[in-house]
């Protein structure tokens, strides 16, 4: 008999990653029975996913009670909270304890949790506004400290954020940021596109996973090494500026600045995930499920840009 297997943000880049992928699995899709967790059953990507073979379940992250539909009887629960759907850290960790102890209560076998590091910490207090990785690092430890066996997908930097990031004047585009071009470390990651095959990976080599971190990213790129593939692919003109640190938050919204300029500091020192390579969670990978490389990213949407 299938094992249930919980899927928050069904119809999101990062559930539906790990619903389609899933299904595509000739072990896993035999494995598992996947329900997928939405907050609107009609619409069309809901309706999609039915017709896939998909129990869609109506439920939320906002408390214990409105989350345990979702979960009971699971045996493993994949979710991913979103603090720029309310600006606000306090939701989002409420939002993940309130699953995480709907887990608890339902005893569900295996936690999955796309994550991100505490950069207040690893930066020592250096860059202390990064609340959508610190909200998300406080949720990791509240699920470690529950007791719920639990294992952490942590996304690298979205390759669709560069349909902003390269800005367009001219004939030109620029990615124009507040590190040095050669230094900056930049773990690339199609969300949509790759979630599913790291998620895979917890999945299919649990429970030598529980406990563990795997980083999503297919590579470090260096600023640089972005613009020139990007260069490559299109036949774009571009180029990568480093410019001041307050001359790049001029540019944003004044409630996002000081995060956005943070984070992106963050690529330099310490590092997006602290430092640490991407070649254990690659090996995790099966073969046919190598990440998205940049440049064939670029290819795929080329008419984005």
């Amino acid at each position: 008999m299938s094992k249930i297997l919980t899927v928050f943000g069904a119809t999101g880049n990062q559930g539906g990653s790990v619903i389609q992928s899933v299904l595509a699995d000739p072990v896993l899709s035999k494995q598992f029975k996947i329900r997928g967790v939405t907050r609107d059953a009609s619409k069309p990507a809901a309706k999609k996913l039915a017709d896939q073979g998909v129990e869609l379940v109506v439920a939320d992250m906002s408390s214990v009670e409105s989350a345990l539909p979702a979960v009971q009887g699971a045996d493993t629960v994949f979710f991913v909270t979103n603090f720029w759907e309310t600006m606000s850290r306090d939701t989002e960790v409420a939002q993940g304890k309130a699953v995480t102890d709907a887990c608890k209560e339902a005893s569900v076998n295996h936690l999955i949790f796309s994550s991100l590091r505490n950069v207040t910490e690893i930066s020592n207090g250096r860059l202390a506004h990064v609340s959508h990785f610190d909200g998300k690092a406080e949720v990791e430890e509240y699920i470690r400290a529950s007791g719920v066996p639990a294992t952490f997908v942590l996304a690298g930097l979205f390759m669709s954020n560069f349909f902003q990031m390269l800005n367009k004047q001219g004939d030109t585009y620029t990615l124009a940021w507040p590190v040095d071009q050669d230094k900056a470390q930049v773990p690339l990651f199609d969300a949509a596109g790759d979630t599913g095959k790291f998620v895979k990976a917890a999945l299919k080599n649990h429970p030598a996973t529980v406990g563990q971190r795997i980083l999503a990213a297919t590579d470090y790129y260096t600023p640089r090494r972005i613009v020139e593939e990007f260069k490559q692919v299109t036949g774009h003109q571009a180029q990568a500026v480093t410019i001041p640190a307050e001359t790049f938050k001029s540019f944003l919204p004044p409630p996002v600045a000081q995060e956005l300029l943070e984070n992106i500091l963050l690529l330099e020192d310490p590092g997006y995930f602290a430092g640490e390579s991407l070649a254990p969670s690659q090996e995790l990978l099966d073969d046919e499920d190598k990440p998205i490389q940049w440049t064939e990213y670029v290819s795929l949407n080329q008419g984005k840009w």
